[in-house]
């Protein structure tokens, strides 16, 4: 759990996830993350996507096992329910007294029938901006139990679906808009590779009164293409398998992650791209 300096507002807390149904495939998530004003920037468990979990790491095929939930994407059958999900576990999940703000976990991927997968080093920390926080998340898979193959509904058959990796899902608002590099909107980001994307975003409390926030996101090297959704719902991750399979051979390993700023404000595409030079 991270909390805002000198108070007890909860920025964000780290989930084991044990508890989720199996049909969601079960994993470790961040949720509720907030801003430094407590407006929150994530969303778990929404109506229109059940096994959406605030920040996590959610893949739909992994050798034949599903690690984002619900229905798999069957090339010439469509989304079918199959008992194909899997589950991540963490087995050591430390904080350095020294630098509290940061947390490290090791997590075990298995399928569908228990038997291990892929092992996963994970590393989640923080720190402050003037005028927000950031909030890091990286993580490195190891085919540590043979060769992997991640897979999306898009290498089976569905364009634009190049879901899986590191994955945001923020709230619904009465208003999101989506900057990148590449140009506003989500059909600029969606699929691109620009260094950034932001959603920008008008939250309406209980009360009626709204208050704008920026999720900046950022991905480290090398680049991958954006699956981003803002219309549906809002969410976005640097996708592993964007139109074609990725292949990690025994052994072998592969990073992803995002390095995200969330700020309780507006940013314009100038002053995004300036703040994404700064975070990675």
């Amino acid at each position: 759990m991270l909390r805002r300096p000198g108070d007890r507002v909860t920025l964000s807390r780290y989930e084991p996830g044990d508890a989720l149904p199996t049909i969601h495939s079960p994993r470790p998530y961040l949720h509720p993350v907030h801003t430094l004003d407590g407006v929150p920037l994530t969303e778990a468990g929404p109506v229109d996507h059940r096994h959406h979990y605030g920040v996590s790491i959610a893949v739909p095929d992994v050798n034949g096992t599903s690690y984002w939930g619900g229905r798999t994407y069957v090339t010439d059958v469509g989304p079918t329910l199959l008992p194909n999900h899997g589950r991540q576990t963490s087995t050591s999940t430390t904080v350095d007294p020294k630098a509290p703000h940061v947390l490290h976990d090791t997590v075990t991927w298995t399928d569908q029938h228990g038997a291990p997968v892929l092992a996963e080093r994970r590393r989640v920390g923080a720190r402050l901006l003037d005028d927000g926080w950031v909030l890091e998340w990286r993580s490195t898979l190891h085919a540590e139990h043979g060769p992997l193959e991640f897979r999306s509904p898009a290498t089976n058959g569905r364009p634009g679906a190049g879901y899986g990796g590191v994955f945001w899902r923020l709230p619904l608002t009465p208003d999101t808009r989506v900057l990148s590099a590449d140009g506003e909107g989500e059909d600029a980001a969606h699929g691109s590779t620009s260094p950034w994307v932001a959603f920008v975003q008008v939250h309406r409390d209980a009360r009626g009164e709204e208050r704008t926030t920026t999720t900046l996101l950022t991905q480290p090297t090398p680049t991958r293409p954006w699956f981003l959704r803002a219309h549906e719902y809002p969410g976005a991750c640097p996708a592993l398998a964007w139109d074609t399979p990725l292949h990690v051979p025994a052994g072998g390993t592969v990073e992803t992650g995002v390095v995200a700023a969330l700020l309780d404000h507006a940013l314009d595409a100038d002053e995004a791209a300036a703040l994404a030079a700064r975070l990675r």
